[in-house]
């Protein structure tokens, strides 16, 4: 330990305390979790689930253990240094997060459970303050300490994960719980993002039983009523709210979301994999084309040609700026995915509303803007390209317009570069 100076504590926990720590050779800080027991031998060190999970877990979206050291019979992890976590990047936002930037989050940490799960490991203590982040561009999965392999042979324990992201089968004792778990709690911490404040924060387990047939009424669940039983309480009925309510600034896609990792059977939420590949991820708006480089003369065929109006991404439906661009094709790709940008596609007017040049480059590039604005995804890590499907040109026409432009950009392979 005398490699690193100490600068100051970051918490203080069950298990063991972190401190934020300087190497003296690099100046590189960490985060160092001193563990409040004593370890007697290597073996007995090794073998913590937290040590056993994070040696076979490397990815961009979960935090790295650095090294562990034993130290007069005291354990030391080194982990990589995070400045915040999600619950203090809610608490000090002076306005909630807007929607790409929600998305990005709930698209990094489904990213690292997939790998998790791929792994044979579930978390069980999926809460805001075990996502760390350097702001809403990375966040990190963290504290693995109630991890368990999804091999493992159950029952498992009852009293896992903080009471509000808490599945409804930990809180009925159900033994043979899996990585579904960790899919409910996810559904929790996003419906908080959009609200900033906990969607079910229940006083007890009876009460957060009460709160979750509340908000998402009572569930049409055999087992789960069994289970129940075995405990000798019934689950209230409740014909629920709507999440539209419950959650108002999500859209669509979101509480579509929302709606299937929120559901009571664990074998109807969708893995982390499936999660991935919902519309809520799936970003897309059919941008306006402007003219080619060299403009190709207009004879006879192309006056008599009808041309159908072009489609415009309006983000902001009580301002409309009237600048079009010709289309060059004679139907418009109307994207099914566009509101999730929470923008909306118009058709503007006739066949003589296409503006001018400048005009049309204009409209051009603010819908260039608020497409790759929206679809950044994660900074640094490794991006899936198996989840994104690719949109078709059109026409021959489209195509030849696309490709007579010396200086277009492909910027597909820019980004997954």
């Amino acid at each position: 330990m005398n490699r690193y100076l100490v600068l100051h504590q970051l918490g203080d926990g069950t298990y063991g305390s972190v401190v934020l720590a300087q190497r003296r050779d690099t100046g590189e800080k960490v985060a160092i979790k001193r563990m409040k027991r004593k370890y007697y031998s290597w073996d007995e060190a090794m073998n913590l689930r937290e040590v056993k999970s994070l040696k076979k877990l490397n990815h961009a979206n979960i935090v790295k253990l650095r090294e562990v050291i034993r130290e007069n019979d005291t354990l030391y992890f080194v982990f990589e240094y995070m400045r915040g976590n999600l619950y203090q990047l809610i608490r000090d936002s002076d306005r909630p997060l807007p929607e790409p930037a929600l998305r990005n989050i709930t698209f990094q940490v489904l990213q690292g459970l997939a790998h998790m799960h791929r792994h044979g490991f579930f978390h069980r203590d999926l809460k805001p303050e075990n996502l760390l982040c350097a702001g809403p561009e990375l966040v990190k999965i963290a504290d693995l300490g109630l991890a368990r392999e999804t091999r493992s042979r159950p029952p498992y324990t009852e009293y896992v994960s903080t009471r509000w992201y808490r599945a409804p089968e930990v809180l009925l004792r159900d033994p043979h719980y899996g990585a579904p778990i960790d899919l409910w709690a996810l559904g929790c911490i996003i419906a908080e993002l959009y609200t900033s404040r906990p969607l079910l924060p229940g006083n007890s387990e009876i009460d957060q039983l009460h709160k979750m047939c509340a908000v998402l009424g009572t569930p049409n669940w055999p087992e789960g009523h069994a289970l129940a039983a075995s405990l000798r309480i019934r689950l209230p009925a409740s014909t629920g709210i709507p999440l539209a309510r419950a959650v108002p600034r999500a859209s669509a896609a979101a509480l579509a979301l929302l709606a299937a990792l929120l559901r009571f059977p664990p074998g109807e939420r969708p893995t982390a994999t499936q999660a991935l590949r919902y519309p809520y991820f799936a970003v897309g708006t059919a941008l306006v084309l402007g003219p080619p480089a060299t403009q190709p003369r207009r004879n006879n065929h192309y006056e008599d040609e009808k041309i159908a109006p072009s489609a415009v991404l309006e983000m902001d439906p009580s301002r409309k700026t009237g600048l079009t661009t010709r289309a060059y094709v004679a139907t418009t790709y109307y994207d099914q995915f566009a509101h999730v940008l929470g923008g909306k596609l118009v058709k503007s007017g006739g066949r003589d509303a296409a503006g001018s040049g400048a005009g049309a480059n204009m409209e051009t590039e603010r819908a260039a803007c608020a497409y790759f604005g929206a679809t950044r995804y994660v900074t640094g890590a490794r991006v899936d390209t198996s989840l994104f499907r690719s949109l078709p040109l059109q026409s021959l026409k489209e195509a030849a317009a696309l490709g007579s432009n010396p200086s277009r950009v492909d910027w597909a392979a820019k980004y997954l570069r």
